[in-house]
């Protein structure tokens, strides 16, 4: 909570001027008791008519002019609190795009879209009713007493008593609901989770008729919520009631000892009439307070929530930078092992380097290691031990953002906005038309990007309205389009016919002779021309060399090549 004031701060005047005007509003408030008080003990006896109409008048002055205070303090509280989760949201936001993949699987997305709404809705809640409720409830539970006070001691002891059992009572709600209120957080994201994975995954789970199970396991997930929400709001719930039935007992008391006093003549009518007024205020203000520190304990653990991801370090610094290597190769692994868990090594020892120009081609099974090559390239994570090399320099000691504006990319998972298919290619990017049309040629999307409507064609979210080689050929398009220095292809041609991929791998190696190619594939049609081809299994290098050389020594590599060559033997 502590962490939030740095948001609250740039806003203080603000907040001090609306609560001064709830202050004020709350103590006009707290005279009207007083001034019924005045008119049935003093004026009302003495018959003093025109005085009686002067301060019913004021009485209802008093009202009025509370309540527009009151109006006009808790709009300066929903406008501050917009404006300081606004920012909340915003660095939250930042923050989470620049946190290492490696920090965003701990945190996990699910989580990280509960942080970004839920739980900053629930602190926004918390500074709108600190700042409506938070000043006013406490003054009139103690402006209430003091006045109390001021009119019958004895009388004002009886709600004093009370006090202690109040207090007790939002102790211990307070203790066992605020680790419930953080379960049914960590259980919040767990159905984000689910809802994620089945809106992405709609169509597997129509195709294998999964549909039902899918609705049992989202049921299953929400009912565990359900039942630790449940079980904190039966926890809360007590409170109110709780908090009531003791001030009530308390009014009761009140009424039964001030009728005595008044029968003895100890204390006036007016005076319990007043008291009985201070008693409901105080009665609401003491509800009101309880649902705050409620508020405050839902509130903490959402905020603790966002402290996490906003604590977290910066994961992959920038290494010193130390001189480059001369006569390096334009990329070199060496002896590069790394695991993404910390158990078990997902890449182990490897060594490869390409000249300027060349092109590698990666073959191997689903876990073998290929997109993890891509990723320690790119520096999504760091290695673990050896060394990535760009031009002889070690890419930890290169700025990200000049590191990765040498690639052009095309993920085996890739996206594709709703938006034209000129702004889909050029993705924010200083990118003439004319680069944009030369990019969508080379990579084969000429026809079906002019049937769509050219570059202002509309595409729908995901693609929806594409085909598979279509969304391909647009995601290569915006590959291609920044001119890479390297141009990575992570199973991208998977959805094309042979003819296209050839036409794809011919003008890569015509109008692309100075990009550094890596193409990740499971045809050996799309690798057989590469200068260099590893063949990976279980995070090991199997072979290694051209397809004349690999057809030769690795028998995986012939298995597969034969298998595919029997289908079409050319593949360019």
């Amino acid at each position: 909570m502590q962490k939030l004031m740095k948001y609250i701060r740039p806003f203080w005047l603000t907040i001090l001027f609306g609560l001064a005007i709830k202050f004020t509003a709350t103590y006009i408030e707290l005279q009207i008791p007083k001034l019924m008080q005045i008119v049935l003990d003093e004026k009302v006896p003495a018959g003093l008519e025109r005085e009686i109409y002067l301060f019913g008048g004021l009485m209802v002055l008093c009202s009025i002019l509370a309540m527009v205070m009151n109006i006009t303090a808790n709009r300066i509280a929903s406008r501050t609190a917009g404006k300081i989760t606004k920012r909340l949201r915003h660095e939250l936001f930042d923050k989470l795009q620049h946190l290492s993949p490696r920090q965003m699987d701990a945190v996990t997305v699910p989580s990280a879209v509960s942080r970004l709404t839920s739980d900053s809705y629930n602190v926004n809640n918390l500074i709108v009713r600190i700042q409506r409720i938070g000043v006013r409830a406490p003054i009139l539970l103690i402006g209430g007493i003091f006045s109390m006070m001021t009119m019958d001691v004895p009388l004002s002891l009886i709600l004093i008593a009370l006090l202690p059992f109040i207090s007790v009572v939002v102790y211990v709600v307070t203790k066992k609901s605020v680790p419930l209120h953080r379960k049914t957080h960590e259980l919040q994201d767990r159905i984000v989770m689910i809802s994620q994975e089945n809106i992405t995954g709609v169509r597997v789970v129509k195709a294998l008729s999964k549909t039902e199970y899918e609705k049992k396991r989202f049921d299953g997930a929400v009912e565990d919520r359900n039942k630790v929400s449940l079980k904190a709001q039966k926890i809360t719930g007590i409170s109110g009631p709780l908090t009531t039935l003791i001030l009530n007992l308390g009014l009761t008391i009140l009424v039964v000892v001030g009728a005595y006093r008044v029968n003895a003549a100890q204390v006036r009518p007016g005076v319990i009439v007043a008291f009985l007024q201070y008693f409901v205020m105080i009665l609401n203000a003491a509800v009101m307070v309880t649902r705050v520190i409620i508020m405050c304990a839902t509130a903490q653990a959402s905020a603790n929530r966002i402290a996490e991801v906003m604590a977290l370090p910066e994961d992959m610094l920038l290494l010193p930078g130390e001189e480059a290597e001369k006569n390096a190769p334009h990329i070199a692994f060496r002896d590069v092992t790394f695991s993404y868990s910390g158990k078990g090594n997902n890449l182990e020892n490897l060594n490869f380097s390409l000249e300027r120009g060349q092109t590698l081609g990666i073959l191997g099974a689903t876990g073998a290691g290929k997109s993890t090559i891509l990723k320690l390239l790119l520096r999504l994570y760091d290695v673990d031990a050896g060394k990535i090399l760009m031009d002889g320099r070690d890419i930890r000691s290169i700025p990200n953002e000049e590191l990765r504006e040498k690639f052009g990319v095309v993920f085996q998972n890739d996206f594709v906005k709703m938006t034209t298919i000129g702004e889909n290619i050029r993705y924010y990017r200083e990118i003439c038309d004319e680069a944009l049309l030369s990019a969508i040629a080379d990579a084969q999307a000429a026809t079906f990007v002019e049937e769509k409507g050219g570059l202002t064609g509309a595409v729908d979210i995901r693609g929806n309205n594409l085909s598979g080689g279509q969304k391909q050929r647009l995601l290569i398009s915006r590959a291609l389009a920044g001119k890479p220095e390297v141009l990575i292809l992570d199973d991208a041609s998977s959805a094309l016919d042979y003819k296209t991929d050839a036409q794809l791998r011919r003008a890569l190696r015509q109008n692309y002779e100075t990009a550094t190619k890596i193409i990740v594939a499971q045809r050996i049609s799309s690798l057989r021309h590469a200068d260099l081809i590893l063949v990976m299994d279980d995070g090991a290098v199997i072979g290694a060399g051209n397809h004349e050389a690999l057809m030769e020594s690795c028998g995986e590599y012939r298995m597969i090549a034969q298998a595919q060559m029997g289908e079409r033997e050319e593949g360019a």
